[in-house]
């Protein structure tokens, strides 16, 4: 079995094990639960609107508050904060943000559970400047950061709280930015460096996030992250926080949060997520712990048959849709270089018949029982071997009620499947004839599934 080098087995639902790190009262990573956090928005010197923002979110379920003190007199204001959560019998754990001063993170380290620090401005430059970098001028810029960074580590150790190394795409640091541009290893170069440090310090209490507002660039940050991670030893498996930076707010943002949250939950990579909707953020609360809930209730990992030989089907580093012949089926053209077509059953196509010329570009495309669809369970290798030997291409997606999670299904359908063959996508393998069935669930399933597929002609 040839597996890419960040997850367990892509085909099925195996969660990365990590070291736990505790965060408070609560344990991240290890065999604990995926957990969920999520943010305040009011001004930090308000403490009583921090008090009352932080308890309405551990109302609905956030199992960890972040607080933002960009000063170190914001900073200060934690311990009232904090101090004023306890006497109102709350202990939900509280996260310092830090961005560009050392100064209120050793403050805020006095006072809170976690600290939260963004290697591209922490200690670092950001003024735009392109340079070249000598070997030499680089281990000079390194030392500085190791100097302005220890005191920070050292204080975390000696009062027992952790620290989270987050980088974000849009906030590399100009030393970054020319020695490995603005991208993926950009974003995880920034946090090993940092990582080096803590842990030459013997600090591992180390939380890592990799966050962007493009779904594609946070989903290769993370992979690349844990590959990175696997490749420097059993010793750097450290917990991962995820989150798409600035999702937005109602269908979009909940959308784009599962895309990106989703599609690295399947790969078995996450501990603690944050869905940050432009809402109010106790409705971000249903939205992570929904998504936590699709990947809890996936079906358990296949057994492929001892011997098989299935190598991953696409560069899970890059986004790049799978390769096909371009065919008509059902009076569409789909596959090759066609746009992704959107196909239903005929029940629902009947449902919305009286309506399609008020659809516009939301009306479907295709009907599903028209379109002479090959249906089969991937785990079969004499059918998927015949379909290889026919000389036509042919519209090929999984039989329903196949005992395997949708996603792993789907890429091992794409392993085995000659690249001749367009691929239908389905968002579930369990048809529902449940008209009730819960709207929030729908949209994040449906986002999960596409986030995590780039092998896909057409959806049903």
């Amino acid at each position: 079995m040839i597996y890419p080098p960040f997850c367990g087995n892509p085909f099925g639902n195996r969660r990365r094990l990590t070291r736990e790190v505790s965060v408070g009262k609560v344990g991240v990573g290890s065999h604990h639960p995926i957990r969920v956090q999520s943010m305040i928005t009011c001004d930090t010197m308000d403490t009583q609107a921090c008090i009352r923002q932080t308890m309405d979110l551990a109302a609905v379920g956030c199992e960890i508050v972040r607080i933002t003190a960009p000063t170190v007199k914001d900073a200060q204001n934690l311990k009232y904060i904090k101090s004023g959560l306890l006497e109102k019998g709350c202990d939900v754990p509280i996260v310092a943000d830090i961005h560009f001063k050392p100064e209120a993170a050793m403050e805020a380290a006095l006072w809170v559970d976690k600290v939260r620090i963004n290697p591209g401005n922490y200690a670092d430059s950001k003024k735009f400047a392109v340079k070249e970098y000598s070997d030499e001028q680089y281990r000079a810029e390194l030392d500085r950061i190791r100097e302005r960074f220890t005191p920070l580590v050292r204080l975390c150790r000696s009062r027992g709280i952790s620290l989270r190394i987050g980088t974000n795409h849009g906030s590399l640091s100009d030393r970054i930015m020319n020695r490995y541009g603005d991208t993926p290893l950009g974003m995880v170069e920034s946090a090993l460096e940092f990582a080096r440090i803590a842990r030459e310090l013997e600090f591992h209490d180390l939380i890592f996030s990799m966050k962007a507002s493009n779904p594609k660039v946070m989903i290769a940050a993370y992979r690349l992250l844990v590959a990175r991670l696997l490749e420097a030893g059993p010793d750097w498996n450290y917990p991962v926080h995820l989150g798409v930076t600035e999702a937005g707010d109602g269908e979009d943002g909940r959308i784009k949060s599962a895309i990106g949250i989703g599609s690295l939950l399947a790969d078995g990579i996450g501990d603690t997520i944050r869905v940050s909707l432009t809402e109010d953020s106790v409705n971000e609360i249903p939205v992570a712990q929904a998504l936590i809930a699709s990947f809890d209730r996936r079906p358990p990992e296949p057994v492929l048959a001892h011997g098989s030989e299935v190598t991953f089907p696409f560069d899970p580093f890059a986004f790049g849709r799978r390769a096909s012949a371009r065919m008509r089926v059902d009076g569409i053209d789909l596959g090759g270089e066609e746009t992704i077509r959107v196909i239903v059953r005929q029940k629902t196509f009947d449902k919305i018949a009286h309506k399609l010329g008020k659809m516009g570009d939301f009306q479907p495309e295709g009907v599903y029982e028209h379109t002479d669809v090959a249906e089969i369970n991937p785990a079969d290798s004499v059918a998927i071997s015949e379909l290889n030997r026919s000389s036509e291409a042919r519209l090929v997606t999984i039989k329903d009620h196949v005992d395997w999670p949708v996603i792993g299904a789907y890429r091992l359908l794409a392993a085995k499947l000659d690249k001749r063959h367009p691929i239908l996508l389905k968002d579930t393998l369990r048809p529902s004839m449940d008209s009730s069935r819960d709207f929030l669930e729908t949209l994040l399933g449906d986002g999960f599934f596409v986030g995590s597929k780039n092998e896909s002609h057409a959806s049903a």
